[in-house]
């Protein structure tokens, strides 16, 4: 506004009346305008919010179909699927009033958005646990069964026991706790996306890691995943100590 005032003097003493009374006719034309651009914008920005309250109530589907369940929890793994480093399992038991929005399939969401989501999840979550199965595991007993063990341990440091599990899928053995598998549960279930943020994020800050320690693989970018880079680089270098040799057998 100091500017503005400032401007309207320096018109004013040099110009006559009439172009001054353009000017200021101008000026404010100009600040309406700006001030249309900003409430428009804001409410693009509500609806927008709007819609995503409302998504997060429908991804609520599963918690408010089960409410007389105290604490429920969503489960589920990220990395089965790898050439290399663990695979782990999220469990997490959001509050009944969960407010957290833009929460989805951790596949669906942006890295930034990931990271972001993780700590808001961390802090206002009733209970979390992250659980994993290493390569050797995996070798061992195979990839499902290795992704059991993992959730299992990922239940089993909650500081709070669930009442009930959605997991995304899946029916974990040896589990006393009523489950509920459901198919595509990462973007049904408000727990399970959840757990799905908390898993990748684990999982890919520790690949992350490896990489710092084993960079010919890439392991950064590709986060153990099968990518051509990561194939060219197996078949120069050979194996890593994280490498699943059960999954890289037909390419070394």
């Amino acid at each position: 506004m100091a500017k503005a005032i400032g401007e309207i003097k320096e018109e004013f003493q040099n110009t006559n009346l009439g172009h001054l009374e353009q000017f200021i006719a101008s000026y404010i034309l100009d600040e309406r305008q700006g001030v249309q651009k900003l409430v428009l914008s804001a409410r693009k920005q509500l609806e927008k919010l709007d819609k995503e309250r409302a998504r997060i109530e429908k991804l609520k589907e599963f918690e408010k179909k089960y409410a007389e369940y105290e604490y429920i929890c969503g489960i589920d793994e990220v990395g089965r699927g790898p050439f290399a480093g663990p695979v782990v399992a999220g469990a997490v038991i959001l509050p009944k009033d969960c407010d957290i929005l833009y929460i989805n399939d951790s596949k669906q969401l942006s890295e930034k958005k990931r990271e972001e989501l993780y700590d808001i999840i961390m802090e206002k979550a009733v209970a979390t646990g992250i659980g994993m199965a290493g390569p050797q595991r995996i070798d061992e007993i195979n990839i499902l069964q290795a992704t059991y063990e993992a959730m299992r341990e990922a239940i089993g440091k909650l500081s709070v026991k669930p009442d009930l599990l959605l997991n995304d899928a899946v029916t974990i053995p040896m589990v006393d706790i009523k489950q509920i598998p459901i198919v595509k549960g990462d973007a049904r279930s408000i727990s399970i996306g959840a757990a799905s943020i908390i898993a990748k994020v684990t999982r890919d800050r520790l690949m992350v890691e490896y990489d710092k320690m084993m960079p010919e693989y890439h392991f950064a970018a590709n986060k153990g995943y099968g990518s051509q880079e990561h194939i060219e680089a197996l078949k120069t270098y050979g194996p890593s100590p994280i490498h699943r040799a059960s999954f890289i057998k037909n390419y070394v």
